[in-house]
């Protein structure tokens, strides 16, 4: 070539390099620009930082670097479609043809589309290429479900956020964050994992283990074979030996650090049979302090021949359920194996038993048995400076709070782990070496297994570590903050892989997939979505399998903690991230998912064939969220008398014709059932035949109210009024910290005590009660005891829709509780039932107290009525009867904050019969009025009949009540 044309070619390149430049110049401003103004409707993002943009004209391909709000978002193929065609667009035409890569937080972004929702092919360097084969840890032997595209046989590790720890700088236990909005997050974010979550994994076939104390139960009893007679009775019967290992036994009331009460005692150990009858047996029977829900916690050793099925039987209130216990795996520790209802005292009805029978040749271990959770027993302080003065003389002292309330490492020496667990870092420091036992506690049972093979353990296959906090950070405006899920992929801890080889983008996945449902999910309460971060944090880096944190919402934002303390936004939410699990373990596995049943409705009992049999009837509710959500079967649970409920009868259609005897009271509660699990129960409705019946009561529940304490919200304040009303939880709560002391906005966002929220402690580590659903027994109870009067219930909902005929009952019974919403069709229902004739019982705390209610003459006669609000009132008087009612938070009872004043209008020439106060509380003001009439005959009570304290009072009111109406 010349050198005209050589130099013509040179100034030709450069001509398309300037151009290309400048095209590329062009091509990054619009990208930037895309960048800046980048969001998403489902996510909160902050903004998109545009990194470098590379033309790449040596491999001839395109490259984007994007960082901040932009990496944090979780990824779907729609919005990549979208994220890659918007930034295509931006490209030259003469760059048209190289390939487009947009890039961030080291991955290109098709890449972190979570296998869960890809269209496309799933990354299987992110799925278990070994699984585990073997029996699972704990199987409950009774249950009729059948999860096989639930979460039968996995393993799963879960952790309630922190808990209170000694704090050796203040020489105090203290907690883990501030005191506000009358919570604290070591209190607040196990109210949704222990009263939803977990059940909802277990329901769906989970074993599921908490390295922090999950029974809300401040009793505690331990039976050991070291101390046979001690709270109860250990009893062996056949030949037992002792193991050569070491194994529990309760020493001391107080454990120092270095002491292990795993290593105090002894452990026994008998050879099996493969036949029917056992040959030796154990049983461990508690002395139970007072009726209750306790957990059950057994032990046992790990020996070279030990069995995967080992049959534990917990006898509760007389009920008989059997467990089999994989003893290959998880030894020196607390198992858990259910939570039971048990009887005050020592008795056969309410104990443990182990037996030798097994499918194995081998041998079957034993140690302790747990009855509940107790009060911490770990001493922490400040030694004296002679250090040889012994422990005792030391300024030790123990947190003084149930150990549900105790931060995990406490829980990790209670439970026997090494001090690698609990005090890893070896210091005084609690609070590092809390979050270190949180995920250490997982490995060291975990190790061994096909999923963490490379490190000693106890062999429990964990899969997935999760940890829930409340912590999500918070608006100083007061805006809602709402979720944050976090996780560690990167490769600058473990090569950004799990012990088992796996890429830590499963991780990742987990994170994504539990954002993204929550999206969908969580519509109707416009809740809000923020980021996935993959950062470094103890529990997403140190945990051997795949593991997040998940930031449900913010204790600190008012905004959040409206949503948080209502019920039913937990179930809801809560219900998406186990929808999220069940949808990511089938993804790790290749497998096939379905979703539990939601629970059923419109629930009803009536009595036919002069009384023999309970007709049970209910329906199946529809999940327009989720469409593999189809009941396939039911459960039908029964309780007789004061005993437990049974382990279920299987029902494959909507109704059930349940046996009576006369004379005993029935209580029934239905669950729905598919193959990937059992649904939340249903009300508890109740029924009984009289020896002698002279006529038939019907006790409607309509006491479905479920919320949150009693909001205040105005220009200048803002916070929660316990006092006014705590609200009515599902079942149990302790999320509460103590009262609202500060309500000025004008400090919103700080933790001092001039705080917006800033909250008191007298309430730390109590338990409030809220709606059981189970009351109907309560009122029939009293009726039953008359002997001459069945009784059968049903839900409103099933009066509304007319499955009820109440006009072929004797007298009915509405039972309103702290109900506030009232429905004026019952009304209508209620009029037209006494009309003709009919008898008829109403309380609740809020009757007539509200505008849409309207109890006028034609319905309960005329009255006045007054909303009491002193708390100091809780005496009620009359009819013979002197009784109290729970007005306060208590673990017993739901709180009744307002009482109504009844008092009886003069009588109109019309009445046709005589209204009269029947009760009055402490005040000397009318608590209830009766009618007597030859029309009909009504009782109208301001107050719950199942919030009165003394159970022979609320019997004998019952019984006053159905004899004066049914006379």
């Amino acid at each position: 070539m010349s050198r005209a044309n050589m130099n013509k070619t040179i100034l030709i390149a450069i001509m398309l390099f300037v151009i290309s430049s400048a095209k590329a110049q062009t091509m990054r401003e619009r990208v930037l620009n895309y960048l800046d103004n980048y969001t998403r409707s489902e996510t909160l993002l902050k903004r998109s930082k545009l990194d470098s943009l590379v033309v790449d004209t040596a491999h001839q391909d395109i490259r984007v670097y994007v960082s901040g709000g932009f990496m944090e978002q979780f990824f779907t193929d729609a919005v990549v479609e979208t994220v890659y065609d918007s930034i295509r667009s931006f490209v030259p035409d003469s760059l048209a043809n190289y390939p487009l890569t947009v890039i961030t937080d080291r991955q290109p972004i098709e890449q972190l589309v979570p296998n869960t929702i890809r269209k496309g092919a799933i990354d299987r360097e992110r799925i278990w290429q070994s699984e585990y084969k073997g029996q699972p840890w704990v199987r409950n032997a009774n249950t009729p479900l059948s999860a096989t595209k639930g979460l039968e046989g996995n393993h799963i590790a879960l952790c309630h956020s922190h808990g209170t720890y000694w704090k050796q700088e203040k020489n105090a236990w203290t907690w883990q964050r501030p005191h506000l909005f009358c919570t604290t997050e070591d209190l607040f974010s196990q109210t949704f994992v222990i009263p939803y979550i977990i059940p909802m994994l277990e329901n769906a076939g989970a074993v599921v283990y908490t390295p922090r104390e999950r029974n809300w139960q401040n009793n505690e009893v331990v039976i050991d074979n070291d101390a046979p007679e001690k709270d109860g009775l250990y009893k062996e019967e056949g030949r037992w030996h002792t193991c050569d290992s070491a194994g529990f036994a309760h020493l001391k009331d107080a454990y120092y650090m270095g002491d292990h009460p795993f290593s105090d005692g002894t452990a026994r150990y008998t050879h099996t049979t493969t036949g029917t009858h056992p040959h030796a047996t154990i049983s461990w029977m508690p002395d139970i302090p007072e009726d209750g829900e306790y957990a059950v916690y057994i032990s046992y050793q790990t020996l070279p021949n030990s069995i995967d099925d080992a049959l534990y039987t917990v006898v509760h209130r007389g009920v008989r359920t059997e467990f089999k216990v994989n003893q290959q795996m998880g030894d020196g520790t607390w198992v858990y194996l259910g939570t039971f209802q048990f009887a005050k005292g020592k008795s056969a009805a309410n104990q443990v038993e182990l037996s030798n029978v097994s499918s194995h040749e081998g041998v079957v271990t034993a140690d302790a048995v747990r009855f509940g959770s107790g009060i911490g027993n770990i001493a922490r302080g400040k030694a004296p400076a002679d250090a040889s003065k012994a422990p005792d003389l030391f300024s030790f002292t123990t947190s003084g709070k149930p150990r549900w309330a105790e931060a995990a490492l406490y829980y990790a020496q209670w439970a026997g782990m090494p001090d690698s667990v609990y005090n890893h870092f070896k210091s005084d420091n609690d609070y590092n070496n809390d979050m270190w036992a949180r995920c250490e506690s997982v490995t060291t049972l975990g190790g061994g297994s096909p999923y963490i093979p490379n490190r000693p353990g106890r062999h429990v296959p964990f899969e997935l570590s999760m940890a829930f906090h409340t912590d999500a950070g918070f608006s100083r405006t007061g805006d809602l903050t709402g979720t944050l899920a976090i996780c560690t992929a990167l490769p600058d801890f473990y090569d950004a892989k799990t012990n088992a080889g796996i890429s830590r983008l499963a991780s990742y996945d987990l994170a994504s997939t539990i954002q993204y449902n929550l999206t969908n999910d969580m519509k109707s309460w416009n809740w809000r979505v923020r980021q996935v971060w993959n950062r470094n944090y103890c529990e997403t880096r140190e945990p051997q399998v795949p593991s997040i944190i998940l930031e449900m919402l913010s204790h600190q934002s008012f905004d959040d903690l409206c949503f948080g303390y209502d019920p039913r936004f937990k179930f809801d939410f809560c219900r998406s991230v186990y929808k999220s699990v069940v949808k990511y373990i089938a993804t790790m596995h290749q497998r096939p998912y379905v979703i539990q049943p939601l629970p059923v409705h419109n629930f009803a009992i009536t009595l036919n064939d002069q009384d023999r049999w309970a007709n049970l009837t209910w329906e199946a509710t529809i999940d327009t969220l989720e469409p593999t959500a189809v009941p396939k079967r039911y459960i039908v649970y029964t309780r007789i008398d004061d005993g437990d409920f049974d382990n279920g009868t299987l029902i494959d259609g909507t109704s059930y014709l349940a046996p009576l005897e006369k004379g005993r009271l029935y209580s029934f509660r239905v669950a729905a059932m598919n193959d990937g699990g059992i649904s939340f129960p249903s009300e508890v409705l109740s029924a009984y035949a009289a020896p002698q019946n002279t006529g038939t009561v019907l006790i409607v529940n309509a006491f479905t109210r479920l919320e949150g304490p009693a909001k205040i919200s105005t220009e200048k304040d803002q916070g929660f009024d316990l006092d006014a009303d705590p609200g009515v939880p599902y079942g149990k709560f302790a999320g509460f910290c103590g009262r609202q002391l500060t309500f000025d906005k004008t400090n919103m966002g700080s933790e001092l005590t001039t705080g917006t929220g800033y909250s008191g402690s007298e309430l730390e580590g109590t338990i409030m009660m809220g709606n059981t659903f189970d009351y109907t027994a309560l009122h029939g109870r009293g009726i039953s005891q008359l002997r001459n009067h069945s009784f059968c219930s049903c839900s409103e909902e099933a009066l509304l829709s007319n499955v009820i005929v109440p006009k072929e009952y004797a007298m009915i019974d509405v039972i309103y509780g702290v109900q506030k919403e009232f429905n004026p069709e019952t009304d209508r229902i209620l009029r037209a039932y006494i009309q003709q004739g009919g008898r008829l019982l109403v309380s609740g705390a809020n009757l007539g107290a509200n505008s849409s209610r309207n109890f006028n003459s034609s319905i309960l006669q005329s009255f006045n009525s007054s909303v009491l609000t002193d708390k100091s009132i809780i005496g009620v008087n009359g009819s013979n009867l002197d009784f109290t009612i729970y007005r306060e938070m208590n673990p017993y009872s739901y709180a009744v904050p307002n009482i109504t004043s009844i008092t009886p209008l003069p009588q109109s020439e019309e009445s046709k019969g005589t209204t009269f106060a029947m009760l009055q509380y402490s005040n000397n003001l009318p608590a209830g009025i009766a009618y007597d009439g030859i029309d009909y005959k009504s009782v109208i009570l301001g107050f719950p009949i199942e919030s009165i304290r003394e159970d022979d009072q609320r019997n004998g009111l019952m019984r006053a009540i159905t004899n004066f109406l049914c006379k």
